[in-house]
């Protein structure tokens, strides 16, 4: 197969920061995509309607002339999320979802939530209006390893909270091991998963091994080899549980080569190449469609896009680093060759 037209896809999970950089992020995606959820961690969080509808004004004014492109906002919650606020923006069109970070799990995540009891009025309410709840899954406790943390989250919480409210909509981001696999696959049709290229390409020794590499830190961390496999034989398996979602980060390169490097990997620029490099290498193309254009929009109830894009295999080379409206920010796969490319 030299080439592959599919409807068009969305990213049903990236962050676009603010101001300058965002100007410059969103257009990566607009390409490629007809929608993203996007995330809300900016500093201040987007925590009401008012913020996510002048966020998203924002992001609208940054898509290139010419192309079509929706943002779906997500309210960030916190201990003191308002439940008629944002049950008004639900209905009203300006979220699509809402996002819970605990506390202290990745950037920009201090105002997150402390106790997911402390929630339990939000998401009653939630489940009752149909809104869906994305969750970043991992633990915070300084006592519980990096690599455990998710592992820990379905235990403690997960699990715990679909028993509680089974009609809740549940979209376990990121998703990062085969305990995550297997808590997605036996749960209800009311639990599902993204997952990044990343997590599909890596594991933990791409950060550990040969020096520490920074680029290839994100959170949640890469983990053991037996989990990459997991995670691929998921998404490529045809299942409509798995969807998917880049989690595309930017970070400047000075914030990703420090002493203490931010977590997050922009994986924009080059995001369906990546993960049809997957596909192609699992002799999965034929589904690979379900992946990026299907499931997620049935999950979320929206409807199927109704354009094309077209990918065609050729040597696509990646730049070591792309000037962002000033801002040096490295890509994923800096440096590498991919076999496929966006026509067009």
């Amino acid at each position: 197969m030299d080439s592959l037209t599919i409807r068009r896809p969305d990213d049903w999970h990236l962050h676009f920061r603010d101001d300058a950089v965002m100007e410059g992020v969103v257009p990566y995606t607009a390409r490629q995509f007809a929608r993203a959820i996007v995330m809300p961690n900016l500093t201040p969080p987007v925590t009401t309607t008012a913020r996510g509808a002048a966020y998203r004004e924002r992001i609208l004014a940054a898509v290139p002339e010419g192309i079509e492109f929706t943002p779906l906002m997500t309210c960030y919650l916190t201990d003191n999320t308002d439940a008629d606020d944002i049950a008004h923006g639900f209905a009203t069109g300006v979220f699509t979802a809402a996002k819970l970070y605990p506390a202290g799990a990745t950037t920009n995540s201090d105002s997150g939530v402390t106790d997911i009891r402390k929630l339990d009025r939000v998401l009653e309410r939630m489940a009752e209006i149909g809104m869906p709840l994305c969750i970043h899954g991992e633990v915070t406790d300084h006592d519980v390893d990096v690599f455990d943390r998710e592992a820990v989250f379905i235990e403690r919480t997960l699990a715990p909270l679909i028993v509680r409210l089974p009609h809740l909509r549940v979209i376990f981001e990121h998703i990062t091991t085969a305990d995550a696999v297997q808590f997605v696959d036996g749960a209800g049709e009311n639990v599902a998963a993204t997952i990044t290229p990343q997590h599909l390409h890596l594991n933990r020794n791409a950060m550990l091994v040969g020096g520490i590499r920074p680029h290839a830190y994100c959170l949640p961390v890469a983990k053991r080899e037996v989990h990459r496999l997991a995670l691929r034989a998921a998404a490529t398996s045809g299942s409509a549980k798995y969807f998917l979602g880049t989690d595309s980060a930017p970070h400047a390169r000075e914030a990703k080569e420090s002493a203490c490097g931010c977590a997050g990997i922009f994986n924009a620029p080059y995001a369906l190449e990546s993960y049809l490099a997957v596909f192609d290498e699992e002799q999965a193309i034929d589904r690979f469609e379900a992946f990026a254009s299907e499931n997620g929009p049935r999950f979320y109830r929206l409807p199927l896009n109704e354009g094309t894009i077209t990918l065609e295999r050729a040597d696509n080379p990646v730049p070591e680093v792309l000037n962002v409206n000033g801002t040096a920010i490295v890509p994923f796969h800096a440096g590498e060759m991919l076999g496929w490319r966006l026509a067009g």
